[in-house]
C-alpha cells in the first residue's frame, strides 16, 4: 500500500521534490509510489495552489451543511419522542402529511439530528435472508391475503402466559387484531376470527404457519380452524415448516410489537391488551411504511365485499364424485367397509372423483386430500403429498 512507510504527508512532499528535480515522468512517479497518475496530479494542483499546506490532509465532511431551523429541529425531536419507534423516513413521510406548508429536511438529514440528539443508537444492518424455495404470491388488493400468527408466548407480571394472536391484511399491512389471549385453544381464537370477519369481511386467502390450531399433523393438516374456513370460502394457504420467511412482513411486524409492548410485559392480560390496542392503533394510524411508498395502512384498507355468512353454505361437489359423510368417530363406509379419515372432519361431507381403476382423489371441497386405492383394503387414508392449495 502507498504512504505506509512514513507517513501519507511525508510521502507527498518527497513526491514534489521528485517531480520538481526534473529526473522523472509523471508516469515513472506513478509505479515509484505506487499511486495512479489521477492522484499524483491532484496533490500537484494542491501544492500549486496551497503551497506545502494544501499537501495534509483535509476533513471528509461535505463542504455544504443543510441548516435546519431551531423550530423544525424541535418538531422533529418532538415527534420522535412521541413515536419513539418511527425511523427518519417515517417520521418525514408523516410530518409532510401533517404540515404540508413547511420544507422538511431529508431523512439522512433527520437522522443525523436525532443522532446529535441522542435519539438514535446506531444498529449493525444485516442481509435479509433469500428464500431457496419458491416464493408465496404476493397479494394485489385489500384482502387478497390475510396473514395470521400467534407469536410466542410469554409472562405476564403476575405469572400467567399470554399468547397473542394477530391477524393483518398483507397488501396494505393493516392489523385487523392483536389479542392477548390466554391459549391458543380453538374456541377463543374462533371468537376472534369471527369478530374481524364480521366487522371487515371475508379475505380471499388466509396464510398461516402448521402450528395449532392453524393445522395439525392429521390429514391433510387440517384443523377445526381450517374446516371452517375453507367452508366459508377461503382459501387456506401455508408456509413450509421450519421456513418463517415465507410470512416476513408479518414476522416484521412482531419484532416492532415486541419491542414496543412487551419489555417488560405488562402485570395483567387486560393491561397487556391496552398496550395491544394503543399499538395497533398507531401502526394502523400513525406509522408510514417503506413498503407502501411510507403511505399508512388506514389510507390504503379498504372492507372486504365478502360478507361473514352466519350460516355455513353447503358443500358442492360435482355430480360424478361419489360423496361420504364422516361420522361422529371421524370416519366413513366404503363398501360397507369403515375408513377413518380425520376428527377433524367429523359430520362433514368429503368427495372421491374416480381417476383410475380403484384409485381415487379424496376432497373435502376444493381441496385434494389424499389418494386412495380402494384395492389396498386400508382400514385408513394417509396423505400420499402435502394438500394442494385451495
Amino acid at each position: 500500500m502507498p504512504w505506509k512507510e512514513n507517513g501519507p504527508v511525508f510521502e507527498r512532499i518527497r513526491f514534489i521534490d521528485d517531480y520538481l528535480s526534473g529526473f522523472y515522468t509523471i508516469s515513472e512517479l506513478a509505479v515509484m509510489y505506487s499511486v495512479s497518475r489521477k492522484t499524483l496530479y491532484k496533490w500537484l494542483t494542491r501544492h500549486d495552489r496551497d503551497g506545502i499546506r494544501g499537501l495534509d490532509d483535509r476533513s471528509r465532511a461535505p463542504v455544504r451543511r443543510l441548516c435546519v431551523e431551531d423550530d423544525v429541529r424541535a418538531e422533529i425531536v418532538k415527534f420522535r419522542k412521541r413515536f419513539p419507534f418511527m425511523g427518519p423516513r417515517k417520521i418525514v413521510a408523516r410530518l409532510g402529511e401533517l404540515h404540508p406548508d413547511i420544507a422538511w429536511p431529508a431523512p439522512s438529514t433527520v437522522g443525523d439530528l436525532l443522532k446529535r440528539e441522542g435519539l438514535i443508537r446506531s444498529r449493525r444492518r444485516h442481509r435479509a435472508p433469500v428464500h431457496p424455495l419458491r416464493s408465496l404470491p404476493k397479494p394485489a388488493a385489500p384482502n387478497d391475503v390475510m396473514t395470521i400468527d400467534f407469536k410466542g408466548q410469554f409472562l405476564l407480571g403476575n405469572h400467567f402466559y399470554c399468547y397473542p394472536l394477530t391477524i393483518v391484511d398483507a397488501f396494505s399491512r393493516y392489523i385487523f387484531a392483536c389479542e392477548a389471549l390466554l391459549s391458543t385453544e380453538y374456541e377463543p381464537t374462533r371468537r376472534i376470527f369471527e369478530r374481524v370477519f364480521r366487522t371487515y369481511g371475508l379475505p380471499r386467502v388466509i396464510l398461516s404457519d402448521n402450528g395449532s390450531p392453524f393445522g395439525s399433523p392429521g390429514l391433510g393438516r387440517l384443523s377445526r380452524l381450517s374446516v371452517w374456513w375453507i367452508r366459508l370460502g377461503i382459501a387456506v394457504q401455508r408456509i413450509v415448516p421450519g421456513h418463517p420467511e415465507q410470512n416476513g412482513a408479518h414476522e416484521r411486524m412482531h419484532r416492532t410489537l415486541k419491542a414496543q409492548t412487551t419489555r417488560p410485559p405488562a402485570k395483567t392480560t387486560s393491561a397487556q391488551q391496552r398496550r395491544f390496542d394503543s399499538f395497533v392503533q398507531e401502526f394502523n394510524d400513525e406509522r408510514p411504511h417503506e413498503a407502501l411508498g411510507q403511505r399508512r395502512p388506514s389510507t390504503i384498507y379498504s372492507p372486504s365485499s365478502r360478507p361473514y355468512p352466519e350460516e355455513l353454505p353447503p358443500l358442492h361437489y360435482p355430480g360424478h364424485f361419489e360423496i361420504r359423510r364422516v361420522d361422529n368417530a371421524g370416519q366413513i363406509k366404503w363398501k360397507d367397509q369403515p375408513i377413518f379419515l380425520s376428527h377433524t372432519l367429523r359430520h362433514e361431507t368429503v368427495g372421491f372423483e374416480e381417476i383410475d381403476d380403484g384409485v381415487w382423489s379424496l376432497h373435502f371441497g376444493p381441496v385434494l386430500l389424499a389418494r386412495f386405492d380402494s384395492r389396498a383394503n386400508a382400514s385408513s387414508i394417509e396423505s400420499a403429498s402435502p394438500p394442494a392449495p385451495c
